[in-house]
């Protein structure tokens, strides 16, 4: 676990398109783990761990910015993918899709609830958090499309990039990287809407999902 623990996560949309990564695994095994697990295999839920945590654990930690509170969120999460495996539907997206919406819900609600908190303690009223501007869903996907998002990633202006890498990897919301990135709050909306649609439309075209 302390190996883990001192790798450091990617800081950048670049480092993880360009990372030397593994294989993919086929969705089907995924599938599999899942359907193990909801017939109560203690070792599919491990198996599915080791395969996912780490990007579980990083998700919750850009939203949080609180290591403890992300290592405690990841551990939620897979409890909930214990008790909740019979619920998957495969209609509804890739297995890593479901797990990682299930972690993007779990931050958001940790941090409404702090925020909650430090309402009553301050006695002042704050906004709750803005969620994220983007689906982290988004790029963990894209990243398994290997080769071929190499190529699409070109396709975006510097200007989108890094549009994506702010809202992505910093854990800001749009306002927050408008600011960031010294660019009205409309540019920047605008910019991750069409470099996303850059990235589907050019993995479409290549006969990607």
């Amino acid at each position: 676990m302390s190996k883990e623990r001192t790798q450091k996560s990617p800081a950048t949309l670049g480092d993880v398109l360009y990372a030397k990564s593994k294989a993919p695994v086929p969705e089907q095994d995924w599938a599999a783990l899942v359907q193990s697990i909801a017939a109560g295999d203690q070792a599919a839920l491990h198996a599915l761990y080791e395969r996912a945590h780490r990007v579980v654990f990083t998700l919750a930690l850009r939203i949080t910015a609180n290591r403890e509170t992300a290592e405690e969120l990841t551990v939620d999460v897979f409890h909930d993918v214990w008790r909740r495996a019979s619920q998957y539907d495969a209609a509804n997206g890739t297995v890593l899709g479901w797990i990682m919406n299930q972690a993007r819900s779990r931050s958001i609600d940790r941090l409404r609830l702090e925020s909650r908190k430090k309402r009553s303690h301050d006695g002042e009223k704050q906004q709750p958090p803005e969620e994220p501007a983007a689906d982290p869903r988004d790029v963990l996907e894209l990243r398994e499309q290997g080769e071929a998002l190499r190529s699409a990633v070109a396709a975006l202006t510097l200007d989108e990039r890094q549009a994506i890498e702010t809202t992505f990897f910093a854990g800001l919301t749009h306002a927050e990287a408008a600011v960031r990135l010294n660019q009205p709050l409309g540019t920047v909306k605008t910019r991750i809407r069409s470099g996303l649609h850059k990235l589907r439309q050019k993995l479409a075209v290549e006969g990607r999902p």
